[in-house]
């Protein structure tokens, strides 16, 4: 049978500003969602059009580390549940079935492993999971630099029958390139998929690192999902940003990365078609992946 590609959608928070709308540091994409949440929805709505079966909630930011402790106690669990309804009236609008991800990122810190905190991050991972528990099709834990971080996303949404999808961020620094692929934490991506697999999730991916890494770690998913058969549905996806060399301390939305200019959607479809051959069968974008991108995924699958 001919393998079966989910399209996902692309990065938020850079369509956010390109499309004009309230953008700062640190609040990020939140920012959006307090001051404009009609541009969310206009990014929804872009990535939709572009093709996208999947969207993800505009929760990512929704954490003490970018709008601050006392804003998080006081409209977290208010702005969760928006993110959620912008998304779902957004996928519900359109001519097709579009699916809502539920964005869950780490709550300590984005790429900084050694910052999580379990017994810090619990309650913030539990607001956002109430807040967007309504409106989302599965839950999406997204920028894992651990396999730490994902089994608490297990624990915290617990029996919860929406699917869970984990997906881990790579090291992509200079020495990357010459190493088995390893989270940001060190441990193997290999491991990783075993992690995915023994917490019942029902994908494993790999987020917001460099295209160039990737592929290793599709490999190794699918050769461990080869040689057992009784995980044989979990799927394997990729979203990569669209990065310049991201320095080995630095912390993802700290500050505006510069975006690579040879990622073009021509650029960045030669990726995703390598990933789909290593048998990956969900891919999409990360941070400086937009809809034009999207677009190009979408029409190079429904010519296969």
């Amino acid at each position: 049978m001919p393998q079966r590609i989910t399209v996902l959608d692309g990065g938020t928070g850079r369509e956010l500003l390109r499309m004009g709308a309230p953008f700062r540091q640190p609040e990020w994409s939140a920012w959006a969602l307090m001051e404009a949440p009609v541009f969310v929805s206009r990014v929804h709505e872009a990535f939709i059009v572009a093709g996208a079966d999947v969207i993800t909630t505009n929760s990512y930011a929704i954490v003490p580390f970018h709008i601050g402790a006392e804003r998080f106690e006081r409209d977290g669990l208010r702005l969760a549940a928006l993110a959620g309804r912008l998304g779902r009236e957004s996928a519900d609008a359109g001519s097709r079935h579009v699916q809502v991800a539920g964005s869950l990122p780490p709550i300590c810190g984005s790429y900084r492993a050694e910052w999580f905190d379990p017994v810090f991050a619990r309650p913030i991972l539990a607001t956002l999971v109430e807040g967007l528990r309504p409106f989302v099709d599965h839950w999406q834990a997204e920028t894992l630099s651990s396999i730490e971080e994902a089994e608490l996303v297990r624990e915290v949404i617990g029996r919860d029958a929406k699917p869970l999808w984990l997906s881990f961020t790579l090291r992509d620094d200079e020495e990357a390139a010459s190493l088995e692929p390893r989270l940001r934490s060190g441990q193997r991506a290999f491991d990783a998929a075993v992690a995915a697999a023994r917490l019942g999730a029902q994908a494993v991916l790999f987020n917001c690192s460099q295209p160039e890494v990737m592929g290793g770690a599709v490999s190794l998913a699918r050769q461990w999902v080869s040689e057992h058969p009784e995980s044989a549905s979990l799927r394997i996806g990729v979203y990569a940003n669209a990065f310049a060399l991201v320095r080995r301390q630095a912390q993802v939305n700290s500050e505006l990365n510069e975006i690579r200019g040879d990622l073009t959607p021509a650029g960045y479809l030669a990726w995703v078609n390598d990933w789909i051959n290593r048998g990956a069968d969900i891919v999409g974008g990360c941070c400086g992946i937009g809809p034009e991108h999207i677009r190009a995924i979408r029409e190079s699958i429904g010519q296969r």
